[in-house]
């Protein structure tokens, strides 16, 4: 299968952005997590997290290999969830004669067993998705001028002078935030696979409105983390990731919480007022989240700090 955009943006700027796996999640709407296991600047291996066509979270391990030179960028996944037993292909980027750029997904899979209509179901799937990475990296592509003005990365943090295990279960066991916290107004929890979980939140912003948003965390309890992305983002926000961190040391654990967001500019008027701009967005989107944020950390620190006082 192939599927192609025309971008009107500088080829390498294309590559740049298709080169960056790690920060698909931030680019690519059906990207939720890519975790960097080896890259020796050619080959690289990637652990992906999707939620690709509206299903459920899914994960696989795939095998890059960058060109830089030709623009072009190969891979293939490592044991693809059922019902497709192989899948590889390739990305190209072409450079056009008045400045702007094509790009390429090209798709080789097969099934197990060769039905019909599990080919029928990959094939659409591939359609819609690879439909939306396209429209993702082409609106983004387009506008990378601006990229410094759209892209806000920050965090937060706070020490804790208590187990990181208590911090880390007060992070993890978010169904329990509607009680405790301020901003979290109702909260719907699924988690059909352990350490991925589907949320489904009203949160209450400092005007008072309430808002619904969807997001996706993926657990990893022996590392301390807990990575997120909005599915449903906030109106001024066109996408939003992120990452709970414990980190113990010798003398307590510092619990970190990281923000990296993309602003939707065409909503800025319409959310902060007329003749609102960037640079209050961006001062807007660190003020909340960060407050949000903050809250959630003391409240983590209080838990860990008033479990040991009892104990």
């Amino acid at each position: 299968m192939a599927h192609s955009v025309e971008i009107d943006a500088p080829a390498g700027v294309v590559y740049g952005l298709v080169a960056d796996a790690v920060r698909w999640p931030l680019f690519l709407p059906t990207s939720v997590h890519v975790e960097r296991l080896e890259f020796d600047g050619v080959q690289e291996r990637l652990r992906v997290w999707t939620t690709a066509s509206g299903r459920r979270t899914r994960s696989w391990v795939s095998l890059r290999l960058q060109d830089p030179q030709a623009r072009r960028i190969t891979f293939r996944r490592q044991h693809s969830p059922a019902p497709v037993e192989t899948m590889s292909g390739t990305w190209t980027v072409e450079e056009q004669g008045d400045g702007t750029s094509l790009l390429t997904l090209l798709h080789d899979f097969t099934v197990t067993g060769d039905r019909g209509e599990d080919l029928d179901r990959v094939a659409r799937a591939l359609d819609a998705d690879s439909a939306a990475e396209l429209a993702g990296l082409k609106r983004l592509a387009e506008r990378w001028h601006r990229l410094d003005d759209l892209v806000l990365s920050f965090e937060d943090a706070v020490r804790v002078k208590g187990p990181p295990e208590l911090v880390y279960d007060f992070l993890y066991r978010v169904s329990d935030w509607p009680g405790l916290l301020p901003h979290v107004t109702r909260l719907e929890l699924t988690e059909d696979t352990p350490g991925i979980q589907a949320v489904t939140a009203g949160t209450r912003a400092a005007d008072g409105t309430v808002h619904t948003t969807e997001s996706v965390r993926i657990c990893f309890p022996h590392a301390g983390r807990i990575v997120h992305k909005h599915t449903v983002a906030p109106a001024l926000l066109a996408a939003h990731t992120g990452e709970w961190s414990v980190l113990p040391d010798e003398t307590g654990v510092t619990v970190v919480s990281q923000h990296s967001v993309v602003l939707r500019e065409e909503a800025v008027e319409r959310v902060l007022g007329p003749g609102a701009d960037l640079a209050q967005a961006r001062r807007h989107v660190r003020e909340t989240l960060g407050r949000d944020s903050r809250t959630t950390l003391q409240l983590a620190r209080r838990h860990a700090e008033s479990a040991i006082r009892v104990l």
